[in-house]
């Protein structure tokens, strides 16, 4: 992929020897004495972000640019990257978990990871989706969940279970408790998305934009000082996951997506609209939603094998 870069101010870049790759070099923009520049990839950041791509979206995309800039612009060949070939990605089926299989395991969790889990299965969310959810996504009212910015910017509404309910409105009034404990101490504050912040810069302490899962800890952000707290990270509720498949004696590589896997299938099963799974998983076109029938009365599983006969 050639990305052209440009830019109408003189650009420097420091001078490699040969074998010296021990650390990538920062491009830096030269102009008058004094004056602060932002640096190159700096300003790559910010244009991304100013079009909502994701941060892993802008992690490969600077990555891309310091290749080209190695390249074709300072001219240092990379003989390890002369091998590489882009791999078709193989299609696999996705893993499923039958219903017991989906008890058992959730069984075996407990406090925040079970309720995390029960909405993975119950709502069919993303493991980030789950982890990003703000309290103003719950609408207990209609028992609906929305879900912003989800995979490729979109939003959509999903179903609240009524499973996870009381569960999950009894969490939230302990949530609350701690957020208003961190008021009294000065935080209360989380990140906002986009540039929220500086258009309502108090949105960021209000009860509405907390995290439904907010970390431990609180942490000061470098910028403003604030005291924030993150959501829980991911990879919590991904060991207990991990631990609950493996105490359950299930055989399957099972993974914290495996429940939305199983949330489509089921509903399959169950004779739901192919039309309707495919809004609530948010999927685009309705041919990724129809992997999920790999389980159903068709294909495979809807054939005897000629071996069965043989000895009618």
């Amino acid at each position: 992929m050639a990305i052209a870069l440009r830019s109408n101010r003189q650009i420097s870049y420091p001078i490699l020897s040969a074998g010296a790759f021990t650390a990538t070099p920062a491009a830096r923009e030269t102009g008058p004495a004094g004056a602060s520049k932002p640096r190159l990839l700096d300003r790559v950041r910010e244009a991304i972000r100013a079009r909502h791509y994701s941060r892993r979206t802008e992690k490969v995309y600077v990555q891309w640019i310091k290749r080209y800039i190695y390249r074709a612009v300072l001219g240092v060949e990379l003989p390890w990257l002369d091998d590489v070939v882009r791999a078709k990605r193989p299609q696999h089926l996705p893993v499923v978990l039958t219903r017991d299989e989906v008890r058992a395991v959730l069984q075996r969790l407990d406090g925040v990871s079970r309720l995390m889990a029960l909405l993975l299965y119950g709502a069919g969310l993303r493991l980030l989706e789950c982890c990003h959810l703000r309290v103003k996504d719950i609408d207990v009212a209609t028992n609906q969940i929305v879900i912003r910015n989800g995979k490729g910017g979109k939003d959509r509404v999903t179903m609240l279970p009524a499973a996870v309910k009381a569960a999950l409105i009894a969490h939230l009034e302990r949530a609350r408790e701690q957020y208003q404990a961190d008021l009294r101490h000065g935080a209360g504050w989380v990140e906002l998305p986009n540039a929220l912040t500086r258009k309502y810069p108090n949105a960021g302490r209000d009860w509405g934009w907390q995290w439904v899962f907010p970390a431990t800890r609180f942490y000061v952000e470098r910028l403003t000082a604030q005291r924030r707290r993150h959501h829980l990270h991911e990879s919590v509720l991904q060991r207990a996951v991990k631990d609950a498949v493996r105490g359950a004696g299930i055989a399957k590589l099972a993974t914290c997506h495996t429940f939305r896997h199983s949330f489509a299938t089921h509903l399959l099963e169950e004779s739901h609209d192919i039309r309707t799974v495919q809004e609530l998983l948010g999927h685009s076109d309705v041919s990724t939603t129809m992997i999920y029938t790999h389980v159903l009365n068709r294909g495979p599983a809807g054939v005897r094998s000629p071996a069965d006969r043989m000895f009618l």
